[in-house]
């Protein structure tokens, strides 16, 4: 075993553990308090999971929609939450958000971190169908959670 890549492999997990702290706009459903980033990836890939037979592409790579699902919003530790709607400069908040992206994601061995680091670039490009599926999961949760 190399204890080197394990010891980095923990720290990761360790670090993303902060996604629980980050608090987003949407309140859940029985309006007792703010969502955090945490909860809102586990219901995202579930509601992902129970209405995949609606995406456009009926032959969705679901593992990497849930890798890209796990990984989108690893980014807010560092560059905080912004608002679906907010009045932002978004290339502003993309810069903000690969500076965060490759700090934590480098905290993993070289070749775990590439890997990841292209799942997240792909889930920001939407240039696939599994990016697009994602990314309108994302769109679409919190718009639930407001019916």
């Amino acid at each position: 075993m190399d204890i080197q890549r394990f010891n980095r492999q923990i720290e990761f997990i360790a670090e993303i553990d902060k996604v629980k702290q980050i608090l987003r706009n949407t309140i859940l459903m029985d309006a007792s308090r703010r969502e955090n980033d945490a909860e809102h990836t586990w219901h995202m890939a579930m509601g992902a999971m129970i209405l995949s037979e609606y995406a456009n592409e009926k032959s969705l790579d679901m593992l990497k929609v849930f890798e890209m699902i796990l990984l989108h919003d690893i980014v807010e530790i560092d560059a905080g939450d912004t608002f679906a709607y907010a009045n932002v400069n978004l290339q502003e908040k993309a810069e903000k958000e690969k500076r965060a992206a490759e700090r934590i994601f480098g905290l993993l061995p070289a070749d775990l971190a590439d890997k990841l680091i292209k799942t997240w670039d792909e889930y920001e490009a939407a240039d696939t169908p599994e990016a697009q599926f994602a990314q309108a999961m994302d769109s679409f949760m919190p718009i639930l959670h407001n019916l």
